[in-house]
């Protein structure tokens, strides 16, 4: 049973049934182009308009990502880590980099090694600015003096529109428990200095009080639960695979860009 209500809902009933023969479709993800935002959900003239903003305004009032904040929790063997980062891009491209299957080349350190790899994507059902699909992946962890590469298969959840997510594991080797949900949630940085002692609530209200000027950067939340398998959820194995479960997971978000 899933954690997080709603979507493992969704993923018992389907198991239990083959999806639509429309939805049953690979998406490569090999290929060398993206695909793009859907911009029935977004007004492309203003995320055009962003983009070109942080360009120019970045060189005057540069901006900085702060650190991830992680807090974790243990509650009758289910750990639950909570995370909250900033990300100095708009939101529309840091949902990309949680959705979009080819973003490899976002999760790599300075020598250029790759932290995930994404190996392949089935999509399963599309409705909307909602879909749901298949994902196996690579990541590479290093805890201590231990290393390796772990192989995962995962069903996902994002919203387009909402700019959320869900995953729950398929087959995550080492864990019985491995599922979590994302957002990314707009922050006007330039309120201050643009709109004087207005608070701008949403980005209509921003525009007008910023006069057109001001950054939107993006608020990422992550709740992530895990558990790991018997005998790995007794000590000591269960502190390494905690420690390589947070660090990776940090690792991953603070490389992006």
């Amino acid at each position: 049973m899933s954690v997080f209500p709603g979507f493992g809902g969704w993923i018992n009933q389907n198991s239990q049934q083959p999806p639509k023969a429309e939805s049953k479709r690979s998406e490569n993800v090999e290929s060398n182009s993206e695909p793009p935002l859907e911009f029935e959900y977004y007004d492309k003239d203003e995320v055009d308009k962003q983009v070109q903003l942080w360009i120019e305004e970045d060189k005057k009032h540069p901006w900085k990502d702060a650190p991830p904040k992680v807090k974790v929790t243990r509650k009758k063997g289910l750990y639950h880590m909570h995370i909250e980062l900033t990300k100095g891009r708009i939101p529309e491209s840091v949902y990309l980099l949680f959705a979009n299957p080819l973003n490899n080349k976002y999760f790599q350190d300075f020598d250029g090694h790759n932290f995930l790899e994404n190996k392949s994507r089935k999509l399963l059902m599309k409705d909307g600015p909602r879909r749901i699909a298949e994902v196996e992946k690579v990541v590479s962890w290093k805890f201590l003096w231990f290393s390796g590469a772990l192989p995962i298969s995962l069903i996902v959840e994002d919203n387009q529109k909402y700019l959320t997510g869900n995953y729950k594991k398929k087959n995550v080797k080492f864990m019985k428990v491995f599922e979590g949900r994302w957002k990314v949630e707009p922050l006007f940085i330039d309120s201050e200095r643009l709109c004087k002692q207005i608070k701008p609530k949403s980005r209509e209200e921003y525009k007008k009080c910023s006069g057109g000027r001001g950054r939107i950067a993006s608020k990422v939340t992550m709740e992530q639960i895990f558990q790991p398998s018997f005998p790995l959820n007794l000590p000591p194995f269960s502190w390494i695979i905690r420690g390589i479960t947070i660090k990776t997971t940090k690792n991953l978000l603070d490389v992006a860009p």
